[in-house]
């Protein structure tokens, strides 16, 4: 029976596959440590409070690079090249969504409209990305391979998007609200379609790799239009709304260690 369990073990066991998805997951983890890092140093006078947390995020994505890297050589694997097509973070950037690596690159300090852009980004990217761990989480969390890197994984990504409810509402307390609902609208509409586009991708290239029948690829591949057009139709949703976290200062402290799975 095709399940997600089913289809994430499959890709698990076999060693090209498995080399496939810690690439495009290890580079997609360091992006965002990367671009963390360089708005941490660029975060306008009147919110430098807020800096630290933005390391701290930073730095815990590049854990997270790290992590899938440690998976890979415990394997005696190496990474291979990301294929443009599934590079999730650059063809966000191409749609706009997010601060542009030029923006980042330059020494020109950030607007406070600058922040709620990079804060809105991240409340709807962390969202789909606290939602995967919380599946992997479900069925791996126990693998003797993998499952101590998944459950670390989840614990950090469900801090992450509980500091971007908790700053979105500090900024919509200050003034925001009507930016803020208007970005996340934007961010989320634009990351539905660009997940769909990187599911496909990533699939078909798995496909090859594990020579899946014609009938089973065109099934998934069914399967992420559906699940796009319910995410189209209102599932988007989800990743708009802010509450107030049950963590609180959820970035507060310095970032844990990824040394056990050197």
């Amino acid at each position: 029976m095709l399940s997600a369990r089913s289809l994430f073990q499959e890709i698990l066991d076999n060693d090209e596959s498995f080399r496939l998805f810690c690439s495009i997951a290890a580079s997609g983890e360091s992006q965002g440590g990367w671009e963390n890092g360089r708005i941490a140093a660029l975060v306008p006078d009147s919110q430098r409070a807020l800096a630290p947390k933005i390391v701290r995020h930073g730095a815990d994505e590049d854990k997270h690079g790290r992590i899938f890297n440690a998976l890979l050589r415990k394997r005696g694997l190496e990474p291979v090249d990301v294929p443009a097509a599934t590079d999730y973070t650059m063809l966000l950037e191409r749609r706009g969504i997010g601060l542009a690596h030029e923006k980042l690159r330059a020494d020109q300090p950030l607007t406070e409209q600058d922040i709620v852009t990079y804060l809105s980004h991240s409340r709807v990217t962390e969202q789909r990305a606290a939602d995967q761990m919380v599946m992997l989480r479900k069925y791996f969390g126990a693998d003797p391979e993998v499952g101590k890197a998944v459950k670390m994984i989840s614990n950090d990504e469900d801090n992450h998007l509980a500091y971007c409810h908790e700053e979105l509402l500090r900024f919509a307390y200050a003034g925001h609200g009507r930016t803020i609902q208007g970005t996340l609208r934007a961010c989320a509409l634009a990351e539905i379609a660009v997940y769909r586009d990187v599911s496909l991708a990533v699939m078909e290239r798995m496909g090859r790799i594990l020579r899946w029948s014609p009938v089973k690829s065109r099934t998934l591949a069914a399967g992420i239009h559906g699940m796009y057009a319910y995410e189209r139709a209102g599932g988007w949703r989800r990743m708009v709304s802010l509450k107030m976290p049950e963590r609180r200062d959820a970035l507060g402290g310095p970032a844990t260690s990824a040394a056990e799975f050197a």
